[in-house]
């Protein structure tokens, strides 16, 4: 059995990896301690879906993920928006991924194009049904959505009925809230807009200049010449009481960047 420590940081699959399962080894044999998988396949065939990975393959991602003690989380595909009923196949398939891994919370995003109340009510089918198999929902903020999105999100949340909702949070991206039009730049004010009572309960992290989502390693761009940013947040996300996983949102060429980024992060979490 998994037991959550107070921060948790590791990285994640991406598209431009050999394979899948690369930036896994690269995990377990780095002695990282959360990892997410995140199932993407472009129009041009690069990438993956849940599909490739035999039931198999998935059962031995289990057990090795289990006996390093390694949490973790899978993003669903990005098609998945509950505004369109008919991704919803694709999030099952998101789920019982999930489940045959073992792992504790999946990831979709928010989407506004019809109103948050409107977000909420096709929302809760992905509620219950994550409630219903012991799974964590979190919702992630996008380039295009603000801080009020996710405080008019979660007062609608909790106005549901006969619904658990004690399992859904937050997913706070840094690069997208350093993007967002209204704190391009300032992702701290971006984080303090929104209400304390949001549970944020995971987090995506890379860096960006403000002008296109780079998903730059952490502490190799605006924070490798000046940290207060990244201090700064983790300082808040400390008084908020964050138990959950910092998933760097990149395989880098010099993959030795995520070993950094991680050192650095969990070093200004002890000192803060």
């Amino acid at each position: 059995m998994i037991v959550q420590r107070q921060v948790r940081v590791g990285n994640q699959t991406s598209c431009v990896a050999a394979s899948p399962g690369l930036p896994f080894d690269y995990a377990i044999t780095n002695g990282f301690d959360t990892f997410e998988w995140f199932p993407d396949k472009k129009e041009w065939g690069q990438g993956w879906l849940e599909d490739d990975i035999s039931q198999t393959e998935r059962t031995l991602l289990k057990e090795r993920a289990k006996q390093r003690e390694l949490m973790l989380s899978v993003h669903a595909p990005l098609v998945v928006n509950p505004l369109r009923g008919e991704t919803y196949h694709a999030f099952l398939k998101t789920v019982d991924f999930a489940r045959d891994i073992g792992a504790i919370l999946i990831n979709i995003h928010l989407f506004t194009e019809e109103g948050i109340e409107r977000y909420v009510q096709a929302l809760q089918p992905y509620i219950k049904h994550t409630a219903q198999l012991n799974l964590k929902l979190s919702i992630e903020n996008t380039p295009e959505t603000s801080p009020h999105d996710f405080n008019r999100l979660f007062e609608h949340i909790k106005k549901l009925n006969h619904t658990p909702i004690n399992h859904v949070g937050m997913c706070f991206d840094i690069g997208h809230a350093n993007l967002f039009h209204e704190t391009r730049n300032d992702y701290i004010r971006y984080l303090n807009t929104i209400d304390m009572s949001v549970p944020i309960i995971h987090i995506h992290m890379h860096e960006n200049y403000g002008d296109y989502d780079r998903h730059m390693p952490i502490f190799t761009g605006p924070a490798g010449d000046n940290p207060a940013g990244i201090t700064a947040f983790i300082s808040t996300m400390k008084r908020r009481s964050f138990a959950g996983s910092i998933i760097l949102e990149q395989w880098p060429d010099q993959p030795h960047l995520l070993n950094n980024g991680r050192q650095r992060l969990l070093s200004i979490y002890k000192e803060i």
